[in-house]
């Protein structure tokens, strides 16, 4: 890999690509067949982990009638998140790596959809922090704060569509290309407004905001020492809750950040990030909405009863249904013999009745 600031980075990496800012075509490494295997099957693994794990999340919250809560609510909207990535972001990530040939601005709006589920994970995340320690949204307001964090996601996510992207200057923008991420993506949106401005910003925030909810509950329970334990209890249970949310912070920050941080190294140095490296980050990435159903399961109490309840009722019902079959599989044998029983009965009647006719 051949690097300096202007060489491409993130998910794709195009034979001499010049990007708006480079005056001089780079060449550029790519995977080997082999590593291209190992990478789309575990992209494959992942994306069923996202589904089926995000899907278990939305189905716990909604039978246990937690939606009312504003937490559980954007914890909903967190999973809707992690499972479009494994639905959606995923395949979309796969395509655009050189494996579509589509127009310009069909491969933008691909691009860009990877990004607004990103900014849709980090919303959501924020508004938990927020939620957590402010308690601010009511829950008349609570489907307009979750519209609000997609909205925005959207907005901020589908930006290059309306001109900050690469401008290819050898083909035409309506002409057909091979869509690859870093064709269309222009590196400073990705590096200084998606990552600096629009994830590791709220980041921040988000951090600040646990540290004083931690602050806040530790106090709350060091004067609680006369109070009636219902209040201790209630306080003991917010910290719980606290600590597996700020865990689920933790995670995202640990999986998001090291890709992000090529990318920032790749952009304003010449430092080379070797390609296997940013594939590993992109991984890293996409595993984290894989990830977050698991920290659930372990460390959200009210999650984890109801997916002990779902697990119950499966597994209830197919011991039905395998009741019910051998149920009538008795009542099918018991009919035969019975039916065998009254033929028995019946034939010698009949051949009395034909040896009087005779």
């Amino acid at each position: 890999m051949f690097g300096s600031a202007c060489q491409d980075n993130f998910l794709f990496k195009p034979p001499l690509l010049k990007a708006s800012s480079c005056r001089v075509p780079v060449p550029i490494l790519v995977m080997a067949d082999g590593e291209k295997v190992i990478y789309t099957s575990l992209e494959v693994l992942i994306a069923v982990g996202c589904c089926l794990g995000n899907v278990l999340v939305i189905w716990a919250v909604w039978s246990c009638r937690a939606l009312s809560q504003t937490t559980f609510c954007f914890v909903v909207s967190l999973a809707v998140a992690d499972l479009l990535v494994g639905a959606v972001a995923v395949p979309l990530a796969v395509v655009v790596d050189g494996r579509l040939e589509t127009s310009f601005y069909c491969c933008l709006f691909i691009s860009c959809v990877v990004i607004v589920l990103t900014q849709a994970s980090v919303h959501s995340l924020l508004a938990i922090a927020v939620d957590r320690y402010l308690r601010a949204v009511k829950k008349k307001h609570l489907w307009a704060a979750v519209t609000v964090c997609w909205l925005s996601a959207f907005i901020l996510g589908l930006i290059p569509m309306f001109g900050w992207h690469n401008k290819n200057t050898t083909t035409a923008e309506n002409s057909t290309i091979t869509c690859r991420f870093i064709m269309v993506i222009d590196m400073s949106y990705m590096v200084n407004f998606n990552f600096l401005a629009c994830i590791l910003t709220p980041t921040i925030i988000m951090m600040i905001l646990y540290l004083l909810l931690f602050n806040m509950i530790s106090k709350q329970l060091r004067k609680g020492v006369g109070r009636p334990v219902e209040s201790r209890s209630f306080y003991h249970k917010e910290r719980k809750l606290a600590n597996s949310l700020a865990l689920v912070l933790v995670l995202f920050v640990v999986c998001w950040l090291p890709l992000h941080i090529m990318n920032a190294l790749d952009y304003y140095t010449s430092a080379e990030v070797p390609v296997v490296a940013f594939y590993i980050g992109i991984l890293l990435s996409h595993a984290n909405s894989a990830v977050n159903p698991i920290v659930y399961a372990f460390k959200v109490p009210k999650i984890k009863m109801a997916y002990k309840s779902i697990l119950m009722k499966l597994t209830s019902s197919e011991q039905k249904g395998d009741q019910s079959s051998q149920t009538l599989d008795n009542n099918v044998s018991s009919n035969s013999n019975s039916t065998a029983r009254c033929s028995m009965k019946i034939k010698p009647q009949v051949v009395l009745i034909a040896n009087q006719d005779g």
